[in-house]
């Protein structure tokens, strides 16, 4: 902080020569001294001390003494004012002697120097990297000082400086092969090994893991804030590593790298698995070893003093797979994961390192890691939750609301919060109509299975539609008008039409499922909607069951898989994945039952979720000469169909099969909760069809549903898109529309075409 100087106190600056102190005494007091008439110059009015900013801001009594032996003169501008927060709350002091002699150990007892220090330097500014000398029994030393902080002190980039006061706790450290032994350090402070006193994720850039983050502090930082003399009573040894799994994009790499800057230990080692690789015999296992070193010669010089050395590792599976799962034959992985455990918890096992792996693969990785005293703490890192994703979006929108750029009409709890169905399902007007209601109802819900990295994604695409309206496409020279750049809230929703959830609802694959819409076919079709429905229903609320399934079976295109397709795009889960042999076309049976596998992992990181198995019969290659049919796939979909999924997720499974006879003679059908079949079409459902399709005249619609009897609801669909185009050709819209109809005779005609379904 600067002023200007008050009248008759001199000018704003002054050079002077720096010389020696008149006494040896002096030196040791961290006080510039100077004549009365040069100290009139900054003295504080009322007080006989001065404090005053020397060159780049650095305040008198801090570094001027320690640097007088080098420099003649210095400049000396403006009296300094201390802010009205400016206590330290904490000091951390490394300490070592003035003149380093061999083979000299000392105990110093860090309440009695806590006290010396407090009382020889009280009122005394102290800055982060400053050097003061001091005198304590009999013996010069010198400390340097580590850390500063300020009591309230908000701002982390804030240079770390403050007043020293008997409320200041101090932490003393030895410096490395000083000789110095710390202690008695209870009282003076525990070890800090953060940063800051307090943290907020959100300045950090971390959204919507909170609970998360407290996990990890408690159980790999809990014991470390403590001095060593504590955890040694305790008998316990500090958590040396922590596996942070779960889907890509939901911010591992971010939250390990976050804790890494946070720590006071040395600079985190960053390390891609692949890059431990190497094509020489032995040299792999060398650089695991070299990633130790340091932390190996910290400790055997300082002990318990030693630092904190992180090692992060980025994709972990790609380097320590289960040992005998790989056949290159060279064993390269498997002495990576021998070197590693023999580091972490061998003989002559570390304790100053935290080892954090990340990987969306845990199931790859050696099971001997994960077992206490190696990566003992396993930390989901899942999907976030709607505050989650909430504060995500406040992270990565902040700058832009501070800087204006942010329209009015943005809200992003409307991105967030599911409002959508419910409200819908109230006014069936509505909901018919539902590309009249406003968009924010409709894609508010596809925020749900967003990642951290999809909802940044949604940003930028968001940002993109602002950039693109101040851009004239004729004239690119054109000056941008930044003050105009606004993202509104349309930009988001179109956003979230661009960016897809890797997690999210299949909508598009459902929709094809049932591209002539979903119609009223009658009481019987409805019956079966309305119990699947509650199904759904029951998915949602039930804390018994939390895996239901459902089989639907019926003849060839009676209208099964549209039926489950709606199910699942009325149902609003989160999570709706459809699995269908046409997506494993070309694929082996192993990788087929692979693909199934992810489907229900995947299934498995959602709260609620819809697996839909469509035409059972198909993924399972059933050929009815034989019969022929794949048993690995089958056994694969029976342990499926009752594994329970996590605690806290529920999960509906819906079948559908035109075979129910053959599912019934290898017991598939046992495996599913309720089966409900879903009929052809009878006259009175093949009326109400056509009565929606509006293609025949009344006089000839009863015949035209008689003739239907039997048929199912596909097929109806074709025989009447097929006599619509025998009658109007590439006119045919004036029929859809309703302006003509289909001659009965043509229909009768065409439908003789289909007999084989009658």
């Amino acid at each position: 902080m600067r002023r200007n100087l008050e009248p008759g106190f001199g000018h704003n600056s002054s050079t002077m020569i720096v010389v020696n102190t008149p006494s040896q005494e002096l030196a040791f007091t961290n006080f510039a001294y100077c004549s009365a008439g040069d100290f009139r110059k900054f003295a504080i009015r009322g007080s006989n001390s001065a404090q005053v900013i020397v060159g780049d801001s650095v305040v008198l009594t801090l570094h001027f003494l320690y640097l007088c032996v080098r420099i003649s003169h210095y400049e000396i501008s403006f009296r300094f004012f201390p802010p009205a927060s400016f206590s330290l709350a904490l000091l951390t002091l490394e300490l070592d002697y003035v003149k380093a002699k061999a083979n000299r150990n000392e105990e110093l007892d860090a309440v009695v120097l806590a006290q010396h220090l407090q009382k020889k330097f009280s009122n005394q500014v102290m800055t982060t990297g400053q050097k003061v000398l001091f005198e304590f029994l009999g013996t010069n030393y010198i400390f340097t000082v580590n850390q500063a902080l300020v009591e309230d002190e908000e701002k982390p980039n804030a240079i770390e400086r403050g007043i020293i006061t008997n409320d200041t706790y101090i932490v003393f450290e030895a410096a490395s092969s000083s000789g110095i032994k710390i202690i008695n350090q209870r009282e003076a402070a525990s070890s800090n090994i953060f940063k800051q006193k307090n943290f907020d994720l959100q300045k950090l850039g971390i959204g919507g893991l909170g609970e998360e983050f407290t996990q990890i502090f408690r159980r790999a930082f809990a014991s470390r804030i403590f001095p060593p003399h504590v955890t040694n009573k305790m008998g316990i040894k500090h958590v040396k590593g922590m596996l942070l799994y779960g889907p890509p994009g939901t911010g591992k790499t971010l939250m390990a790298r976050q804790i890494g800057k946070l720590l006071n230990g040395r600079e985190p080692k960053i390390v891609n698995g692949p890059e431990v690789l190497s094509k020489y015999v032995g040299e792999t296992e060398k650089n695991v070893r070299d990633l130790f070193a340091d932390a190996e010669q910290d400790q055997r010089a300082r002990g318990d003093q030693s630092d904190l050395h992180v090692i992060i590792f980025d994709e972990i599976d790609a380097i320590c797979k289960s040992r005998g799962s790989t056949r290159d034959g060279t064993g390269v992985h498997d002495g990576i994961v021998n070197q590693l455990l023999t580091k972490i918890d061998g003989v002559e096992a570390l304790n100053n390192v935290l080892l954090i792996g990340m990987t969306n693969r845990k199931d790859l990785l050696d099971e001997a890691l994960l077992r206490p005293g190696r990566l003992e703490v396993l930390v989901e890192i899942n999907l976030p939750d709607e505050n989650g994703r909430l504060q995500i979006l406040q992270i990565h929108t902040n700058k832009m609301k501070e800087n204006s750029f942010l329209a009015a009409d943005v809200n992003l709890q409307e991105l967030v919060f599911p409002l959508f169905s419910l409200v819908l399902g109230c006014f069936p007007a509505v909901n018919s109509r539902k590309s009249a209601v406003c968009s924010s109802f409709e894609l508010a819900a596809r925020t749900r299975n967003y990642s951290g990295a999809e909802l940044e994604g949604v940003v930028k695409s968001a940002v993109s539609f602002a950039y693109n309206r101040q851009i004239s496409m004729d004239d690119l020279t054109k000056p941008l008008d930044e003050e105009n750049i606004k993202v509104t809230m349309n930009d988001f929703l179109n956003g979230l039409q661009e960016i897809i959830p890797s997690f999210g609802a299949s909508t598009d694959d459902l929709q094809r499922c049932r591209i002539n819409g979903m119609v009223d076919c009658g009481e019987r079709h409805k019956h079966i909607y309305e119990r699947t429905m509650l199904l759904v229903e029951q998915v949602k609320v039930s804390k018994r069951f939390p895996l239901v399934t459902c089989l639907l079976e019926g003849s060839e295109g009676s209208g099964k898989t549209a039926m489950a397709a709606t199910i699942g795009i009325d149902s609003d889960f989160p999570y709706v994945k459809i699995v269908s042999a046409e997506s494993m076309i070309n694929l082996s049976e192993s990788s087929k039952c692979a693909k199934i596998i992810k489907v229900f992992e995947d299934a498995y990181k959602s709260q609620l979720s819809i697996v839909i198995l469509d035409d059972i019969e198909r993924l399972l290659d059933y050929v009815a000469i034989g019969p022929r049919f794949s048993n690995l796939i089958a056994q694969t979909l029976l342990v499926l169909l009752k594994r329970l999924p996590p605690k806290g997720k529920n999960m509906l499974v819906i079948g559908t099969t035109s075979e129910v006879g053959f599912l019934e003679s290898i017991g598939f059908c046992k495996a599913f909760s309720v089966t409900y079949h879903v009929p052809t079409l009878a006259k009175a459902d093949a009326l109400k069809v056509l009565e929606h399709l509006n293609v025949f005249a009344r006089e000839d619609i009863d015949a035209a549903a008689e003739a239907l009897i039997g048929m199912p609801l596909k097929q109806l669909y074709a025989v009447v898109d097929k006599a619509v185009v025998r009658e109007k050709g590439r006119n045919s819209e004036a029929i859809y529309s309703g302006k003509e109809k289909i001659n009965i005779n043509n229909f009768f005609d065409t439908l003789s075409d289909y007999a084989s379904f009658l």
